[in-house]
């Protein structure tokens, strides 16, 4: 019963992200390893998937690997410089081979149909052609790339006609020059480029490890574009470079999660905290003041502690006139965090009411962020002092600056209404 219960929580909870993915655009790439790891075929059921629901999908492959192979059975040596491809006459003919071999290789596993497998009845189309215009790299360092380019012009409304009819784009990491001349390219490049022109609403990229990886090993979760990717160290940093470089020209996020682990791509589409690395060109964490949209949310999220006693119960009616009081912290359409100052009219001192961080949000220090948004807020309105009521939140408020303080130190306002029952502590804090 456990199952069912968890299933039904997180198909409820998907469906804001699959109303939301409905109609955008994405943009995937994975490289060559990823395409030969043992899980690509659970991420193709993945793909058709995210095709079945409505998100229109450009696939970007990478080919390194598959075209070593080739070269080794043709008895050329690989080249490279600066971590890119040499492509002379001789490796040109691997290169194509290994593209054509790849683009067909997923061109028939997205084409499976097989009873009692995921991809039964998916009847997916998959559309790839001639749509990127590639001119030579030429000298560099004194090294000649040969047939090593880098684009010029990609064919976006033919890509776009694809994607209107509910086809796949695939493309592989080729260019062709209007003398008939075949490039290659770099994946990174073509699908950063792809994601940009088509104003993409993600870039995904599937790397070997979950995400970037802090100096402890730990997984970062987010990160904005500010972020220094000279910085790190990390196996999946031109992948990461290609995310950043796709939002910082108005692709709205990035994401950066593993091939290897099954379910990752769903993991990051369809829950809050997905399975990798975020890249967003902002905080995904948004703090806002409170709309009469939110009241729905602030009242799920208050109920918990109105019900044990740790908060006082507010009515739906009493929250519409209190609402302009309300600073929130969402994510993704969720209310996460919650705030309300309430000024005391000509006095230099207001109270911090309902402060309530969503549990499995409260290691985030979104309640820090909440006070200091609140402090400011109180600042600019000439208030010097802010007092709070707290039955079991003491430890939490001295923490932050608040110290002890007695009932006389009240407002008489505050003190005329002053719950006994509740028997709260007042705490005081002065402010800048």
């Amino acid at each position: 019963m456990a199952t069912a219960d968890q299933f039904i929580s997180w198909f409820r909870q998907s469906s804001p992200y699959i109303h939301s993915h409905r109609g955008k655009t994405f943009v995937l790439m994975i490289p060559g390893d990823g395409v030969a790891n043992p899980n690509f075929s659970n991420i193709i059921h993945d793909i058709a998937l995210l095709n079945s629901l409505g998100v229109r999908l450009v696939l970007v492959h990478g080919m390194r690997p598959q075209i070593d192979v080739e070269l080794r059975v043709r008895g050329v040596e690989p080249v490279f410089h600066g971590n890119v491809r040499v492509t002379t006459d001789a490796a040109l003919p691997s290169v194509i081979s290994a593209a054509g071999q790849l683009r067909i290789a997923i061109e028939a596993e997205l084409s499976m149909g097989l009873a009692n497998s995921p991809m039964h009845g998916a009847r997916i189309r998959v559309s790839n052609g001639n749509f990127v215009v590639a001119k030579p790299i030429g000298i560099h360092d004194g090294v000649d790339f040969c047939h090593t380019g880098e684009i010029r012009r990609v064919d976006i409304d033919t890509i776009q006609r694809q994607l209107d009819v509910g086809d796949i784009v695939l493309l592989s990491p080729l260019g062709y020059s209007p003398s008939g001349e075949v490039f290659n390219l770099l994946m990174e490049e073509l699908a950063t480029t792809v994601a940009t022109k088509l104003k993409a609403e993600k870039i995904i990229a599937l790397g070997k490890g979950k995400g970037l990886l802090d100096a402890e090993g730990s997984l970062v979760r987010e990160l904005t574009t500010q972020h220094r990717v000279d910085e790190v160290k990390d196996s999946n940093q031109s992948l990461l470079k290609a995310c950043l470089a796709a939002c910082n020209a108005g692709v709205r996020r990035g994401h950066l999660i593993s091939y290897q682990e099954d379910g990752a791509l769903l993991q990051e589409l369809f829950t809050r905290d997905g399975a990798g690395t975020l890249i967003n060109q902002g905080d995904y964490d948004q703090v806002r003041s409170a709309t009469i949209e939110d009241i729905g949310g602030i009242l799920e999220l208050i109920r918990p502690l109105e019900e044990d006693g740790t908060l006082v119960r507010r009515s739906r009616e009493l929250l519409e006139t209190e609402l302009d009081r309300f600073t929130l912290i969402e994510r993704d359409g969720m209310i996460t965090a919650c705030a309300a100052l309430y000024p005391f009219e000509g006095q230099p001192i207001a109270e911090v009411a309902c402060v309530v961080v969503h549990p499995e949000y409260r290691k985030g220090q979104r309640g820090e962020l909440l006070l200091s948004h609140l402090e400011k807020q109180a600042s600019v309105q000439g208030i010097e002092k802010l007092l709070v009521l707290t039955t079991r939140t003491a430890h939490w408020f001295k923490e932050k600056g608040f110290e002890a303080a007695s009932l006389d130190d009240l407002p008489e306002q505050k003190q005329s209404s002053y719950n006994y029952q509740r028997s709260s502590h007042v705490f005081i804090k002065k402010i800048s």
